[in-house]
């Protein structure tokens, strides 16, 4: 093996002390009926060809996050420069879907959001920002303050993973599962919070028969002003208002539709 030169030793160590200041998490694999799926690591866009993955292409090498001020911007949609997943995660309706984070740091607090946006055609060449999401899970504040129990807490207690049940009745279909936790602590000051989206292309089977009404592209999902978004993790507080669109009510299976 050839040594490795001063100048490729100092990269090393610069990415490697970059990954450790920036080192928040992004979803390594999914696990759906019981099968992994690999989903995208930022280092895969070296290799040639591209793996197949239903994660979502995102250049972030450093694990980093979208700010307050890029909220309105394409990469709150799915992250940084993201590009479509070149494959589909195959799922039932009612499944239990688990993502896993290859870190996530105890003290980044704060909520864990699920939505869905029907591809109506094909996922792997959607335009992102014509996509329309609709939220079916959410999570965040458990009790207590200063900074409290949230349920990143439970992420990584139960092994940096996090479970959600897709709609019990969902119509078949291409959809794009976007799963975020937005940190919170830093978020007491302007443009503090910190969200990571992660996108996924799921295939839906089965006879399921509710459809998804409407939807909110995801850049018109938060404002640096919410206060769900600004908000002193550090404090006295009672309570949290869960930032995004309201959570949809699903129906129950056999009734056709789905209420908003």
């Amino acid at each position: 093996m050839a040594p490795i030169t001063t100048a490729l030793f100092a990269l090393s160590l610069s990415l490697s002390t970059l990954s450790l200041i920036s080192a928040h998490g992004h979803v390594t694999g999914i696990v759906a009926d019981g099968k992994w799926y690999s989903g995208w690591n930022g280092e895969m866009k070296y290799q040639n060809p591209l793996p197949l993955t239903a994660g979502w292409q995102a250049d972030v090498l450093d694990n980093g996050f979208i700010a307050p001020t890029a909220f309105a911007a394409p990469d709150i949609i799915c992250h940084k420069s993201a590009k479509n997943g070149n494959a589909y995660i195959p799922a039932k309706p009612g499944s239990k879907i688990t993502f896993q984070w290859n870190t996530w740091p105890v003290s980044h607090k704060g909520p864990i959001l699920d939505y869905l946006a029907p591809c109506n055609g094909d996922c792997t060449t959607v335009d992102k920002t014509k996509l329309l999401f609709t939220k079916f899970a959410e999570g965040a504040w458990k009790s207590g303050d200063n900074p409290g129990t949230w349920v990143t807490d439970d992420l990584v207690k139960n092994n940096i993973s996090w479970t959600t049940t897709l709609p019990a009745n969902l119509a078949p279909g291409n959809y794009v599962w976007r799963h975020e936790i937005i940190a919170l602590h830093a978020a007491g000051s302007a443009n503090g919070a910190q969200a990571y989206p992660q996108c996924v292309n799921f295939k839906i089977e089965g006879a399921g028969t509710q459809g998804l009404v409407g939807g909110t592209p995801a850049t018109a999902f938060y404002t640096p002003s919410d206060p769900g978004i600004l908000f002193n993790l550090y404090g006295a507080f009672k309570g949290y208002t869960i930032p995004g669109p309201a959570l949809a009510k699903f129906v129950r299976r056999g009734v056709r539709g789905w209420v908003g």
